[in-house]
């Protein structure tokens, strides 16, 4: 069952990494009407990095028991 969690964690580990490359690439590019998929892209990330975290304690918890 830990196998389970580690695959979906290192999945999403990789889209926390992809949504910030896309938020930075955005950010860098500037233009008008670019702040709002900025924040949009941020905001994938920071619940891609709570997903994360929650699959890594699952993967503790299952490797614990």
């Amino acid at each position: 069952m830990s196998t389970i969690f580690l695959v979906l964690l290192g999945a999403a580990m990789l889209a926390v990494l992809a949504t910030l490359f896309m938020g930075l690439f955005a950010m860098a590019r500037g233009g008008t009407g670019t702040g709002a998929k900025q924040n949009k892209l941020m905001q994938m990330r920071v619940g891609f990095q709570a997903l994360a975290l929650v699959l890594f304690v699952l993967a503790l918890i299952s490797s614990q028991a």
